[in-house]
């Protein structure tokens, strides 16, 4: 991906940040992962707690909007409870959630976990089974898989990415 710049999003973003989620709705539907996110989720009422909790971002390719995603550094709820191999580390961590793109460049998933990676050492992602093309970027970037967690909207497949260097795996569950 060319020139590329990450951004907190603003109010003014949320047909732009709609948009994208309209559109990876639709590929993940093509893709036979239709269930994932459903016909109406991340909702503008997502999107506006994101911005307004500050955790909303948005990537820029060549000045123009091409991808967005949430994340903040903090405990997630439903990660609390996990069944597998587990997550490889208790200390302090950064989530990833609701990662888009509008579909005209590659590279969207890696630009956003290289991001998120200099933020926190220690990242949490989870993902739907179905969603392969999100499995696949994860896992190329190095997440490991955990196991799965429950939402009520069912399981999700989980994975953490430690940075080693910055953090001592001795503090594994």
């Amino acid at each position: 991906m060319g020139d590329v710049s990450i951004r907190k999003a603003a109010r003014e973003d949320i047909p732009r940040i709609l948009s994208i989620y309209e559109r990876a709705r639709s590929f993940m539907e093509e893709q036979g992962n239709g269930g994932q996110w459903g016909r109406h989720y991340p909702a503008r009422e997502d999107v506006e707690e994101d911005i307004a909790r500050e955790n909303s971002y948005l990537l820029l390719s060549e000045g123009r909007v091409v991808g967005v995603f949430c994340f903040f550094i903090g405990e997630e709820p439903s990660y609390r409870e996990i069944t597998g191999e587990g997550w490889h580390s208790d200390s302090p961590y950064g989530v990833i959630h609701r990662v888009a793109s509008d579909g005209s460049v590659r590279g969207v998933a890696e630009s956003c976990f290289s991001f998120c990676r200099e933020k926190s050492p220690y990242l949490r992602i989870d993902t739907h089974e179905r969603n392969i093309p999100m499995q696949r970027a994860i896992r190329r970037f190095g997440f490991r898989d955990c196991g799965i967690i429950r939402l009520r909207e069912g399981e999700r497949l989980a994975f953490d990415y430690l940075r080693e260097k910055d953090i001592d795996c001795s503090q594994r569950n």
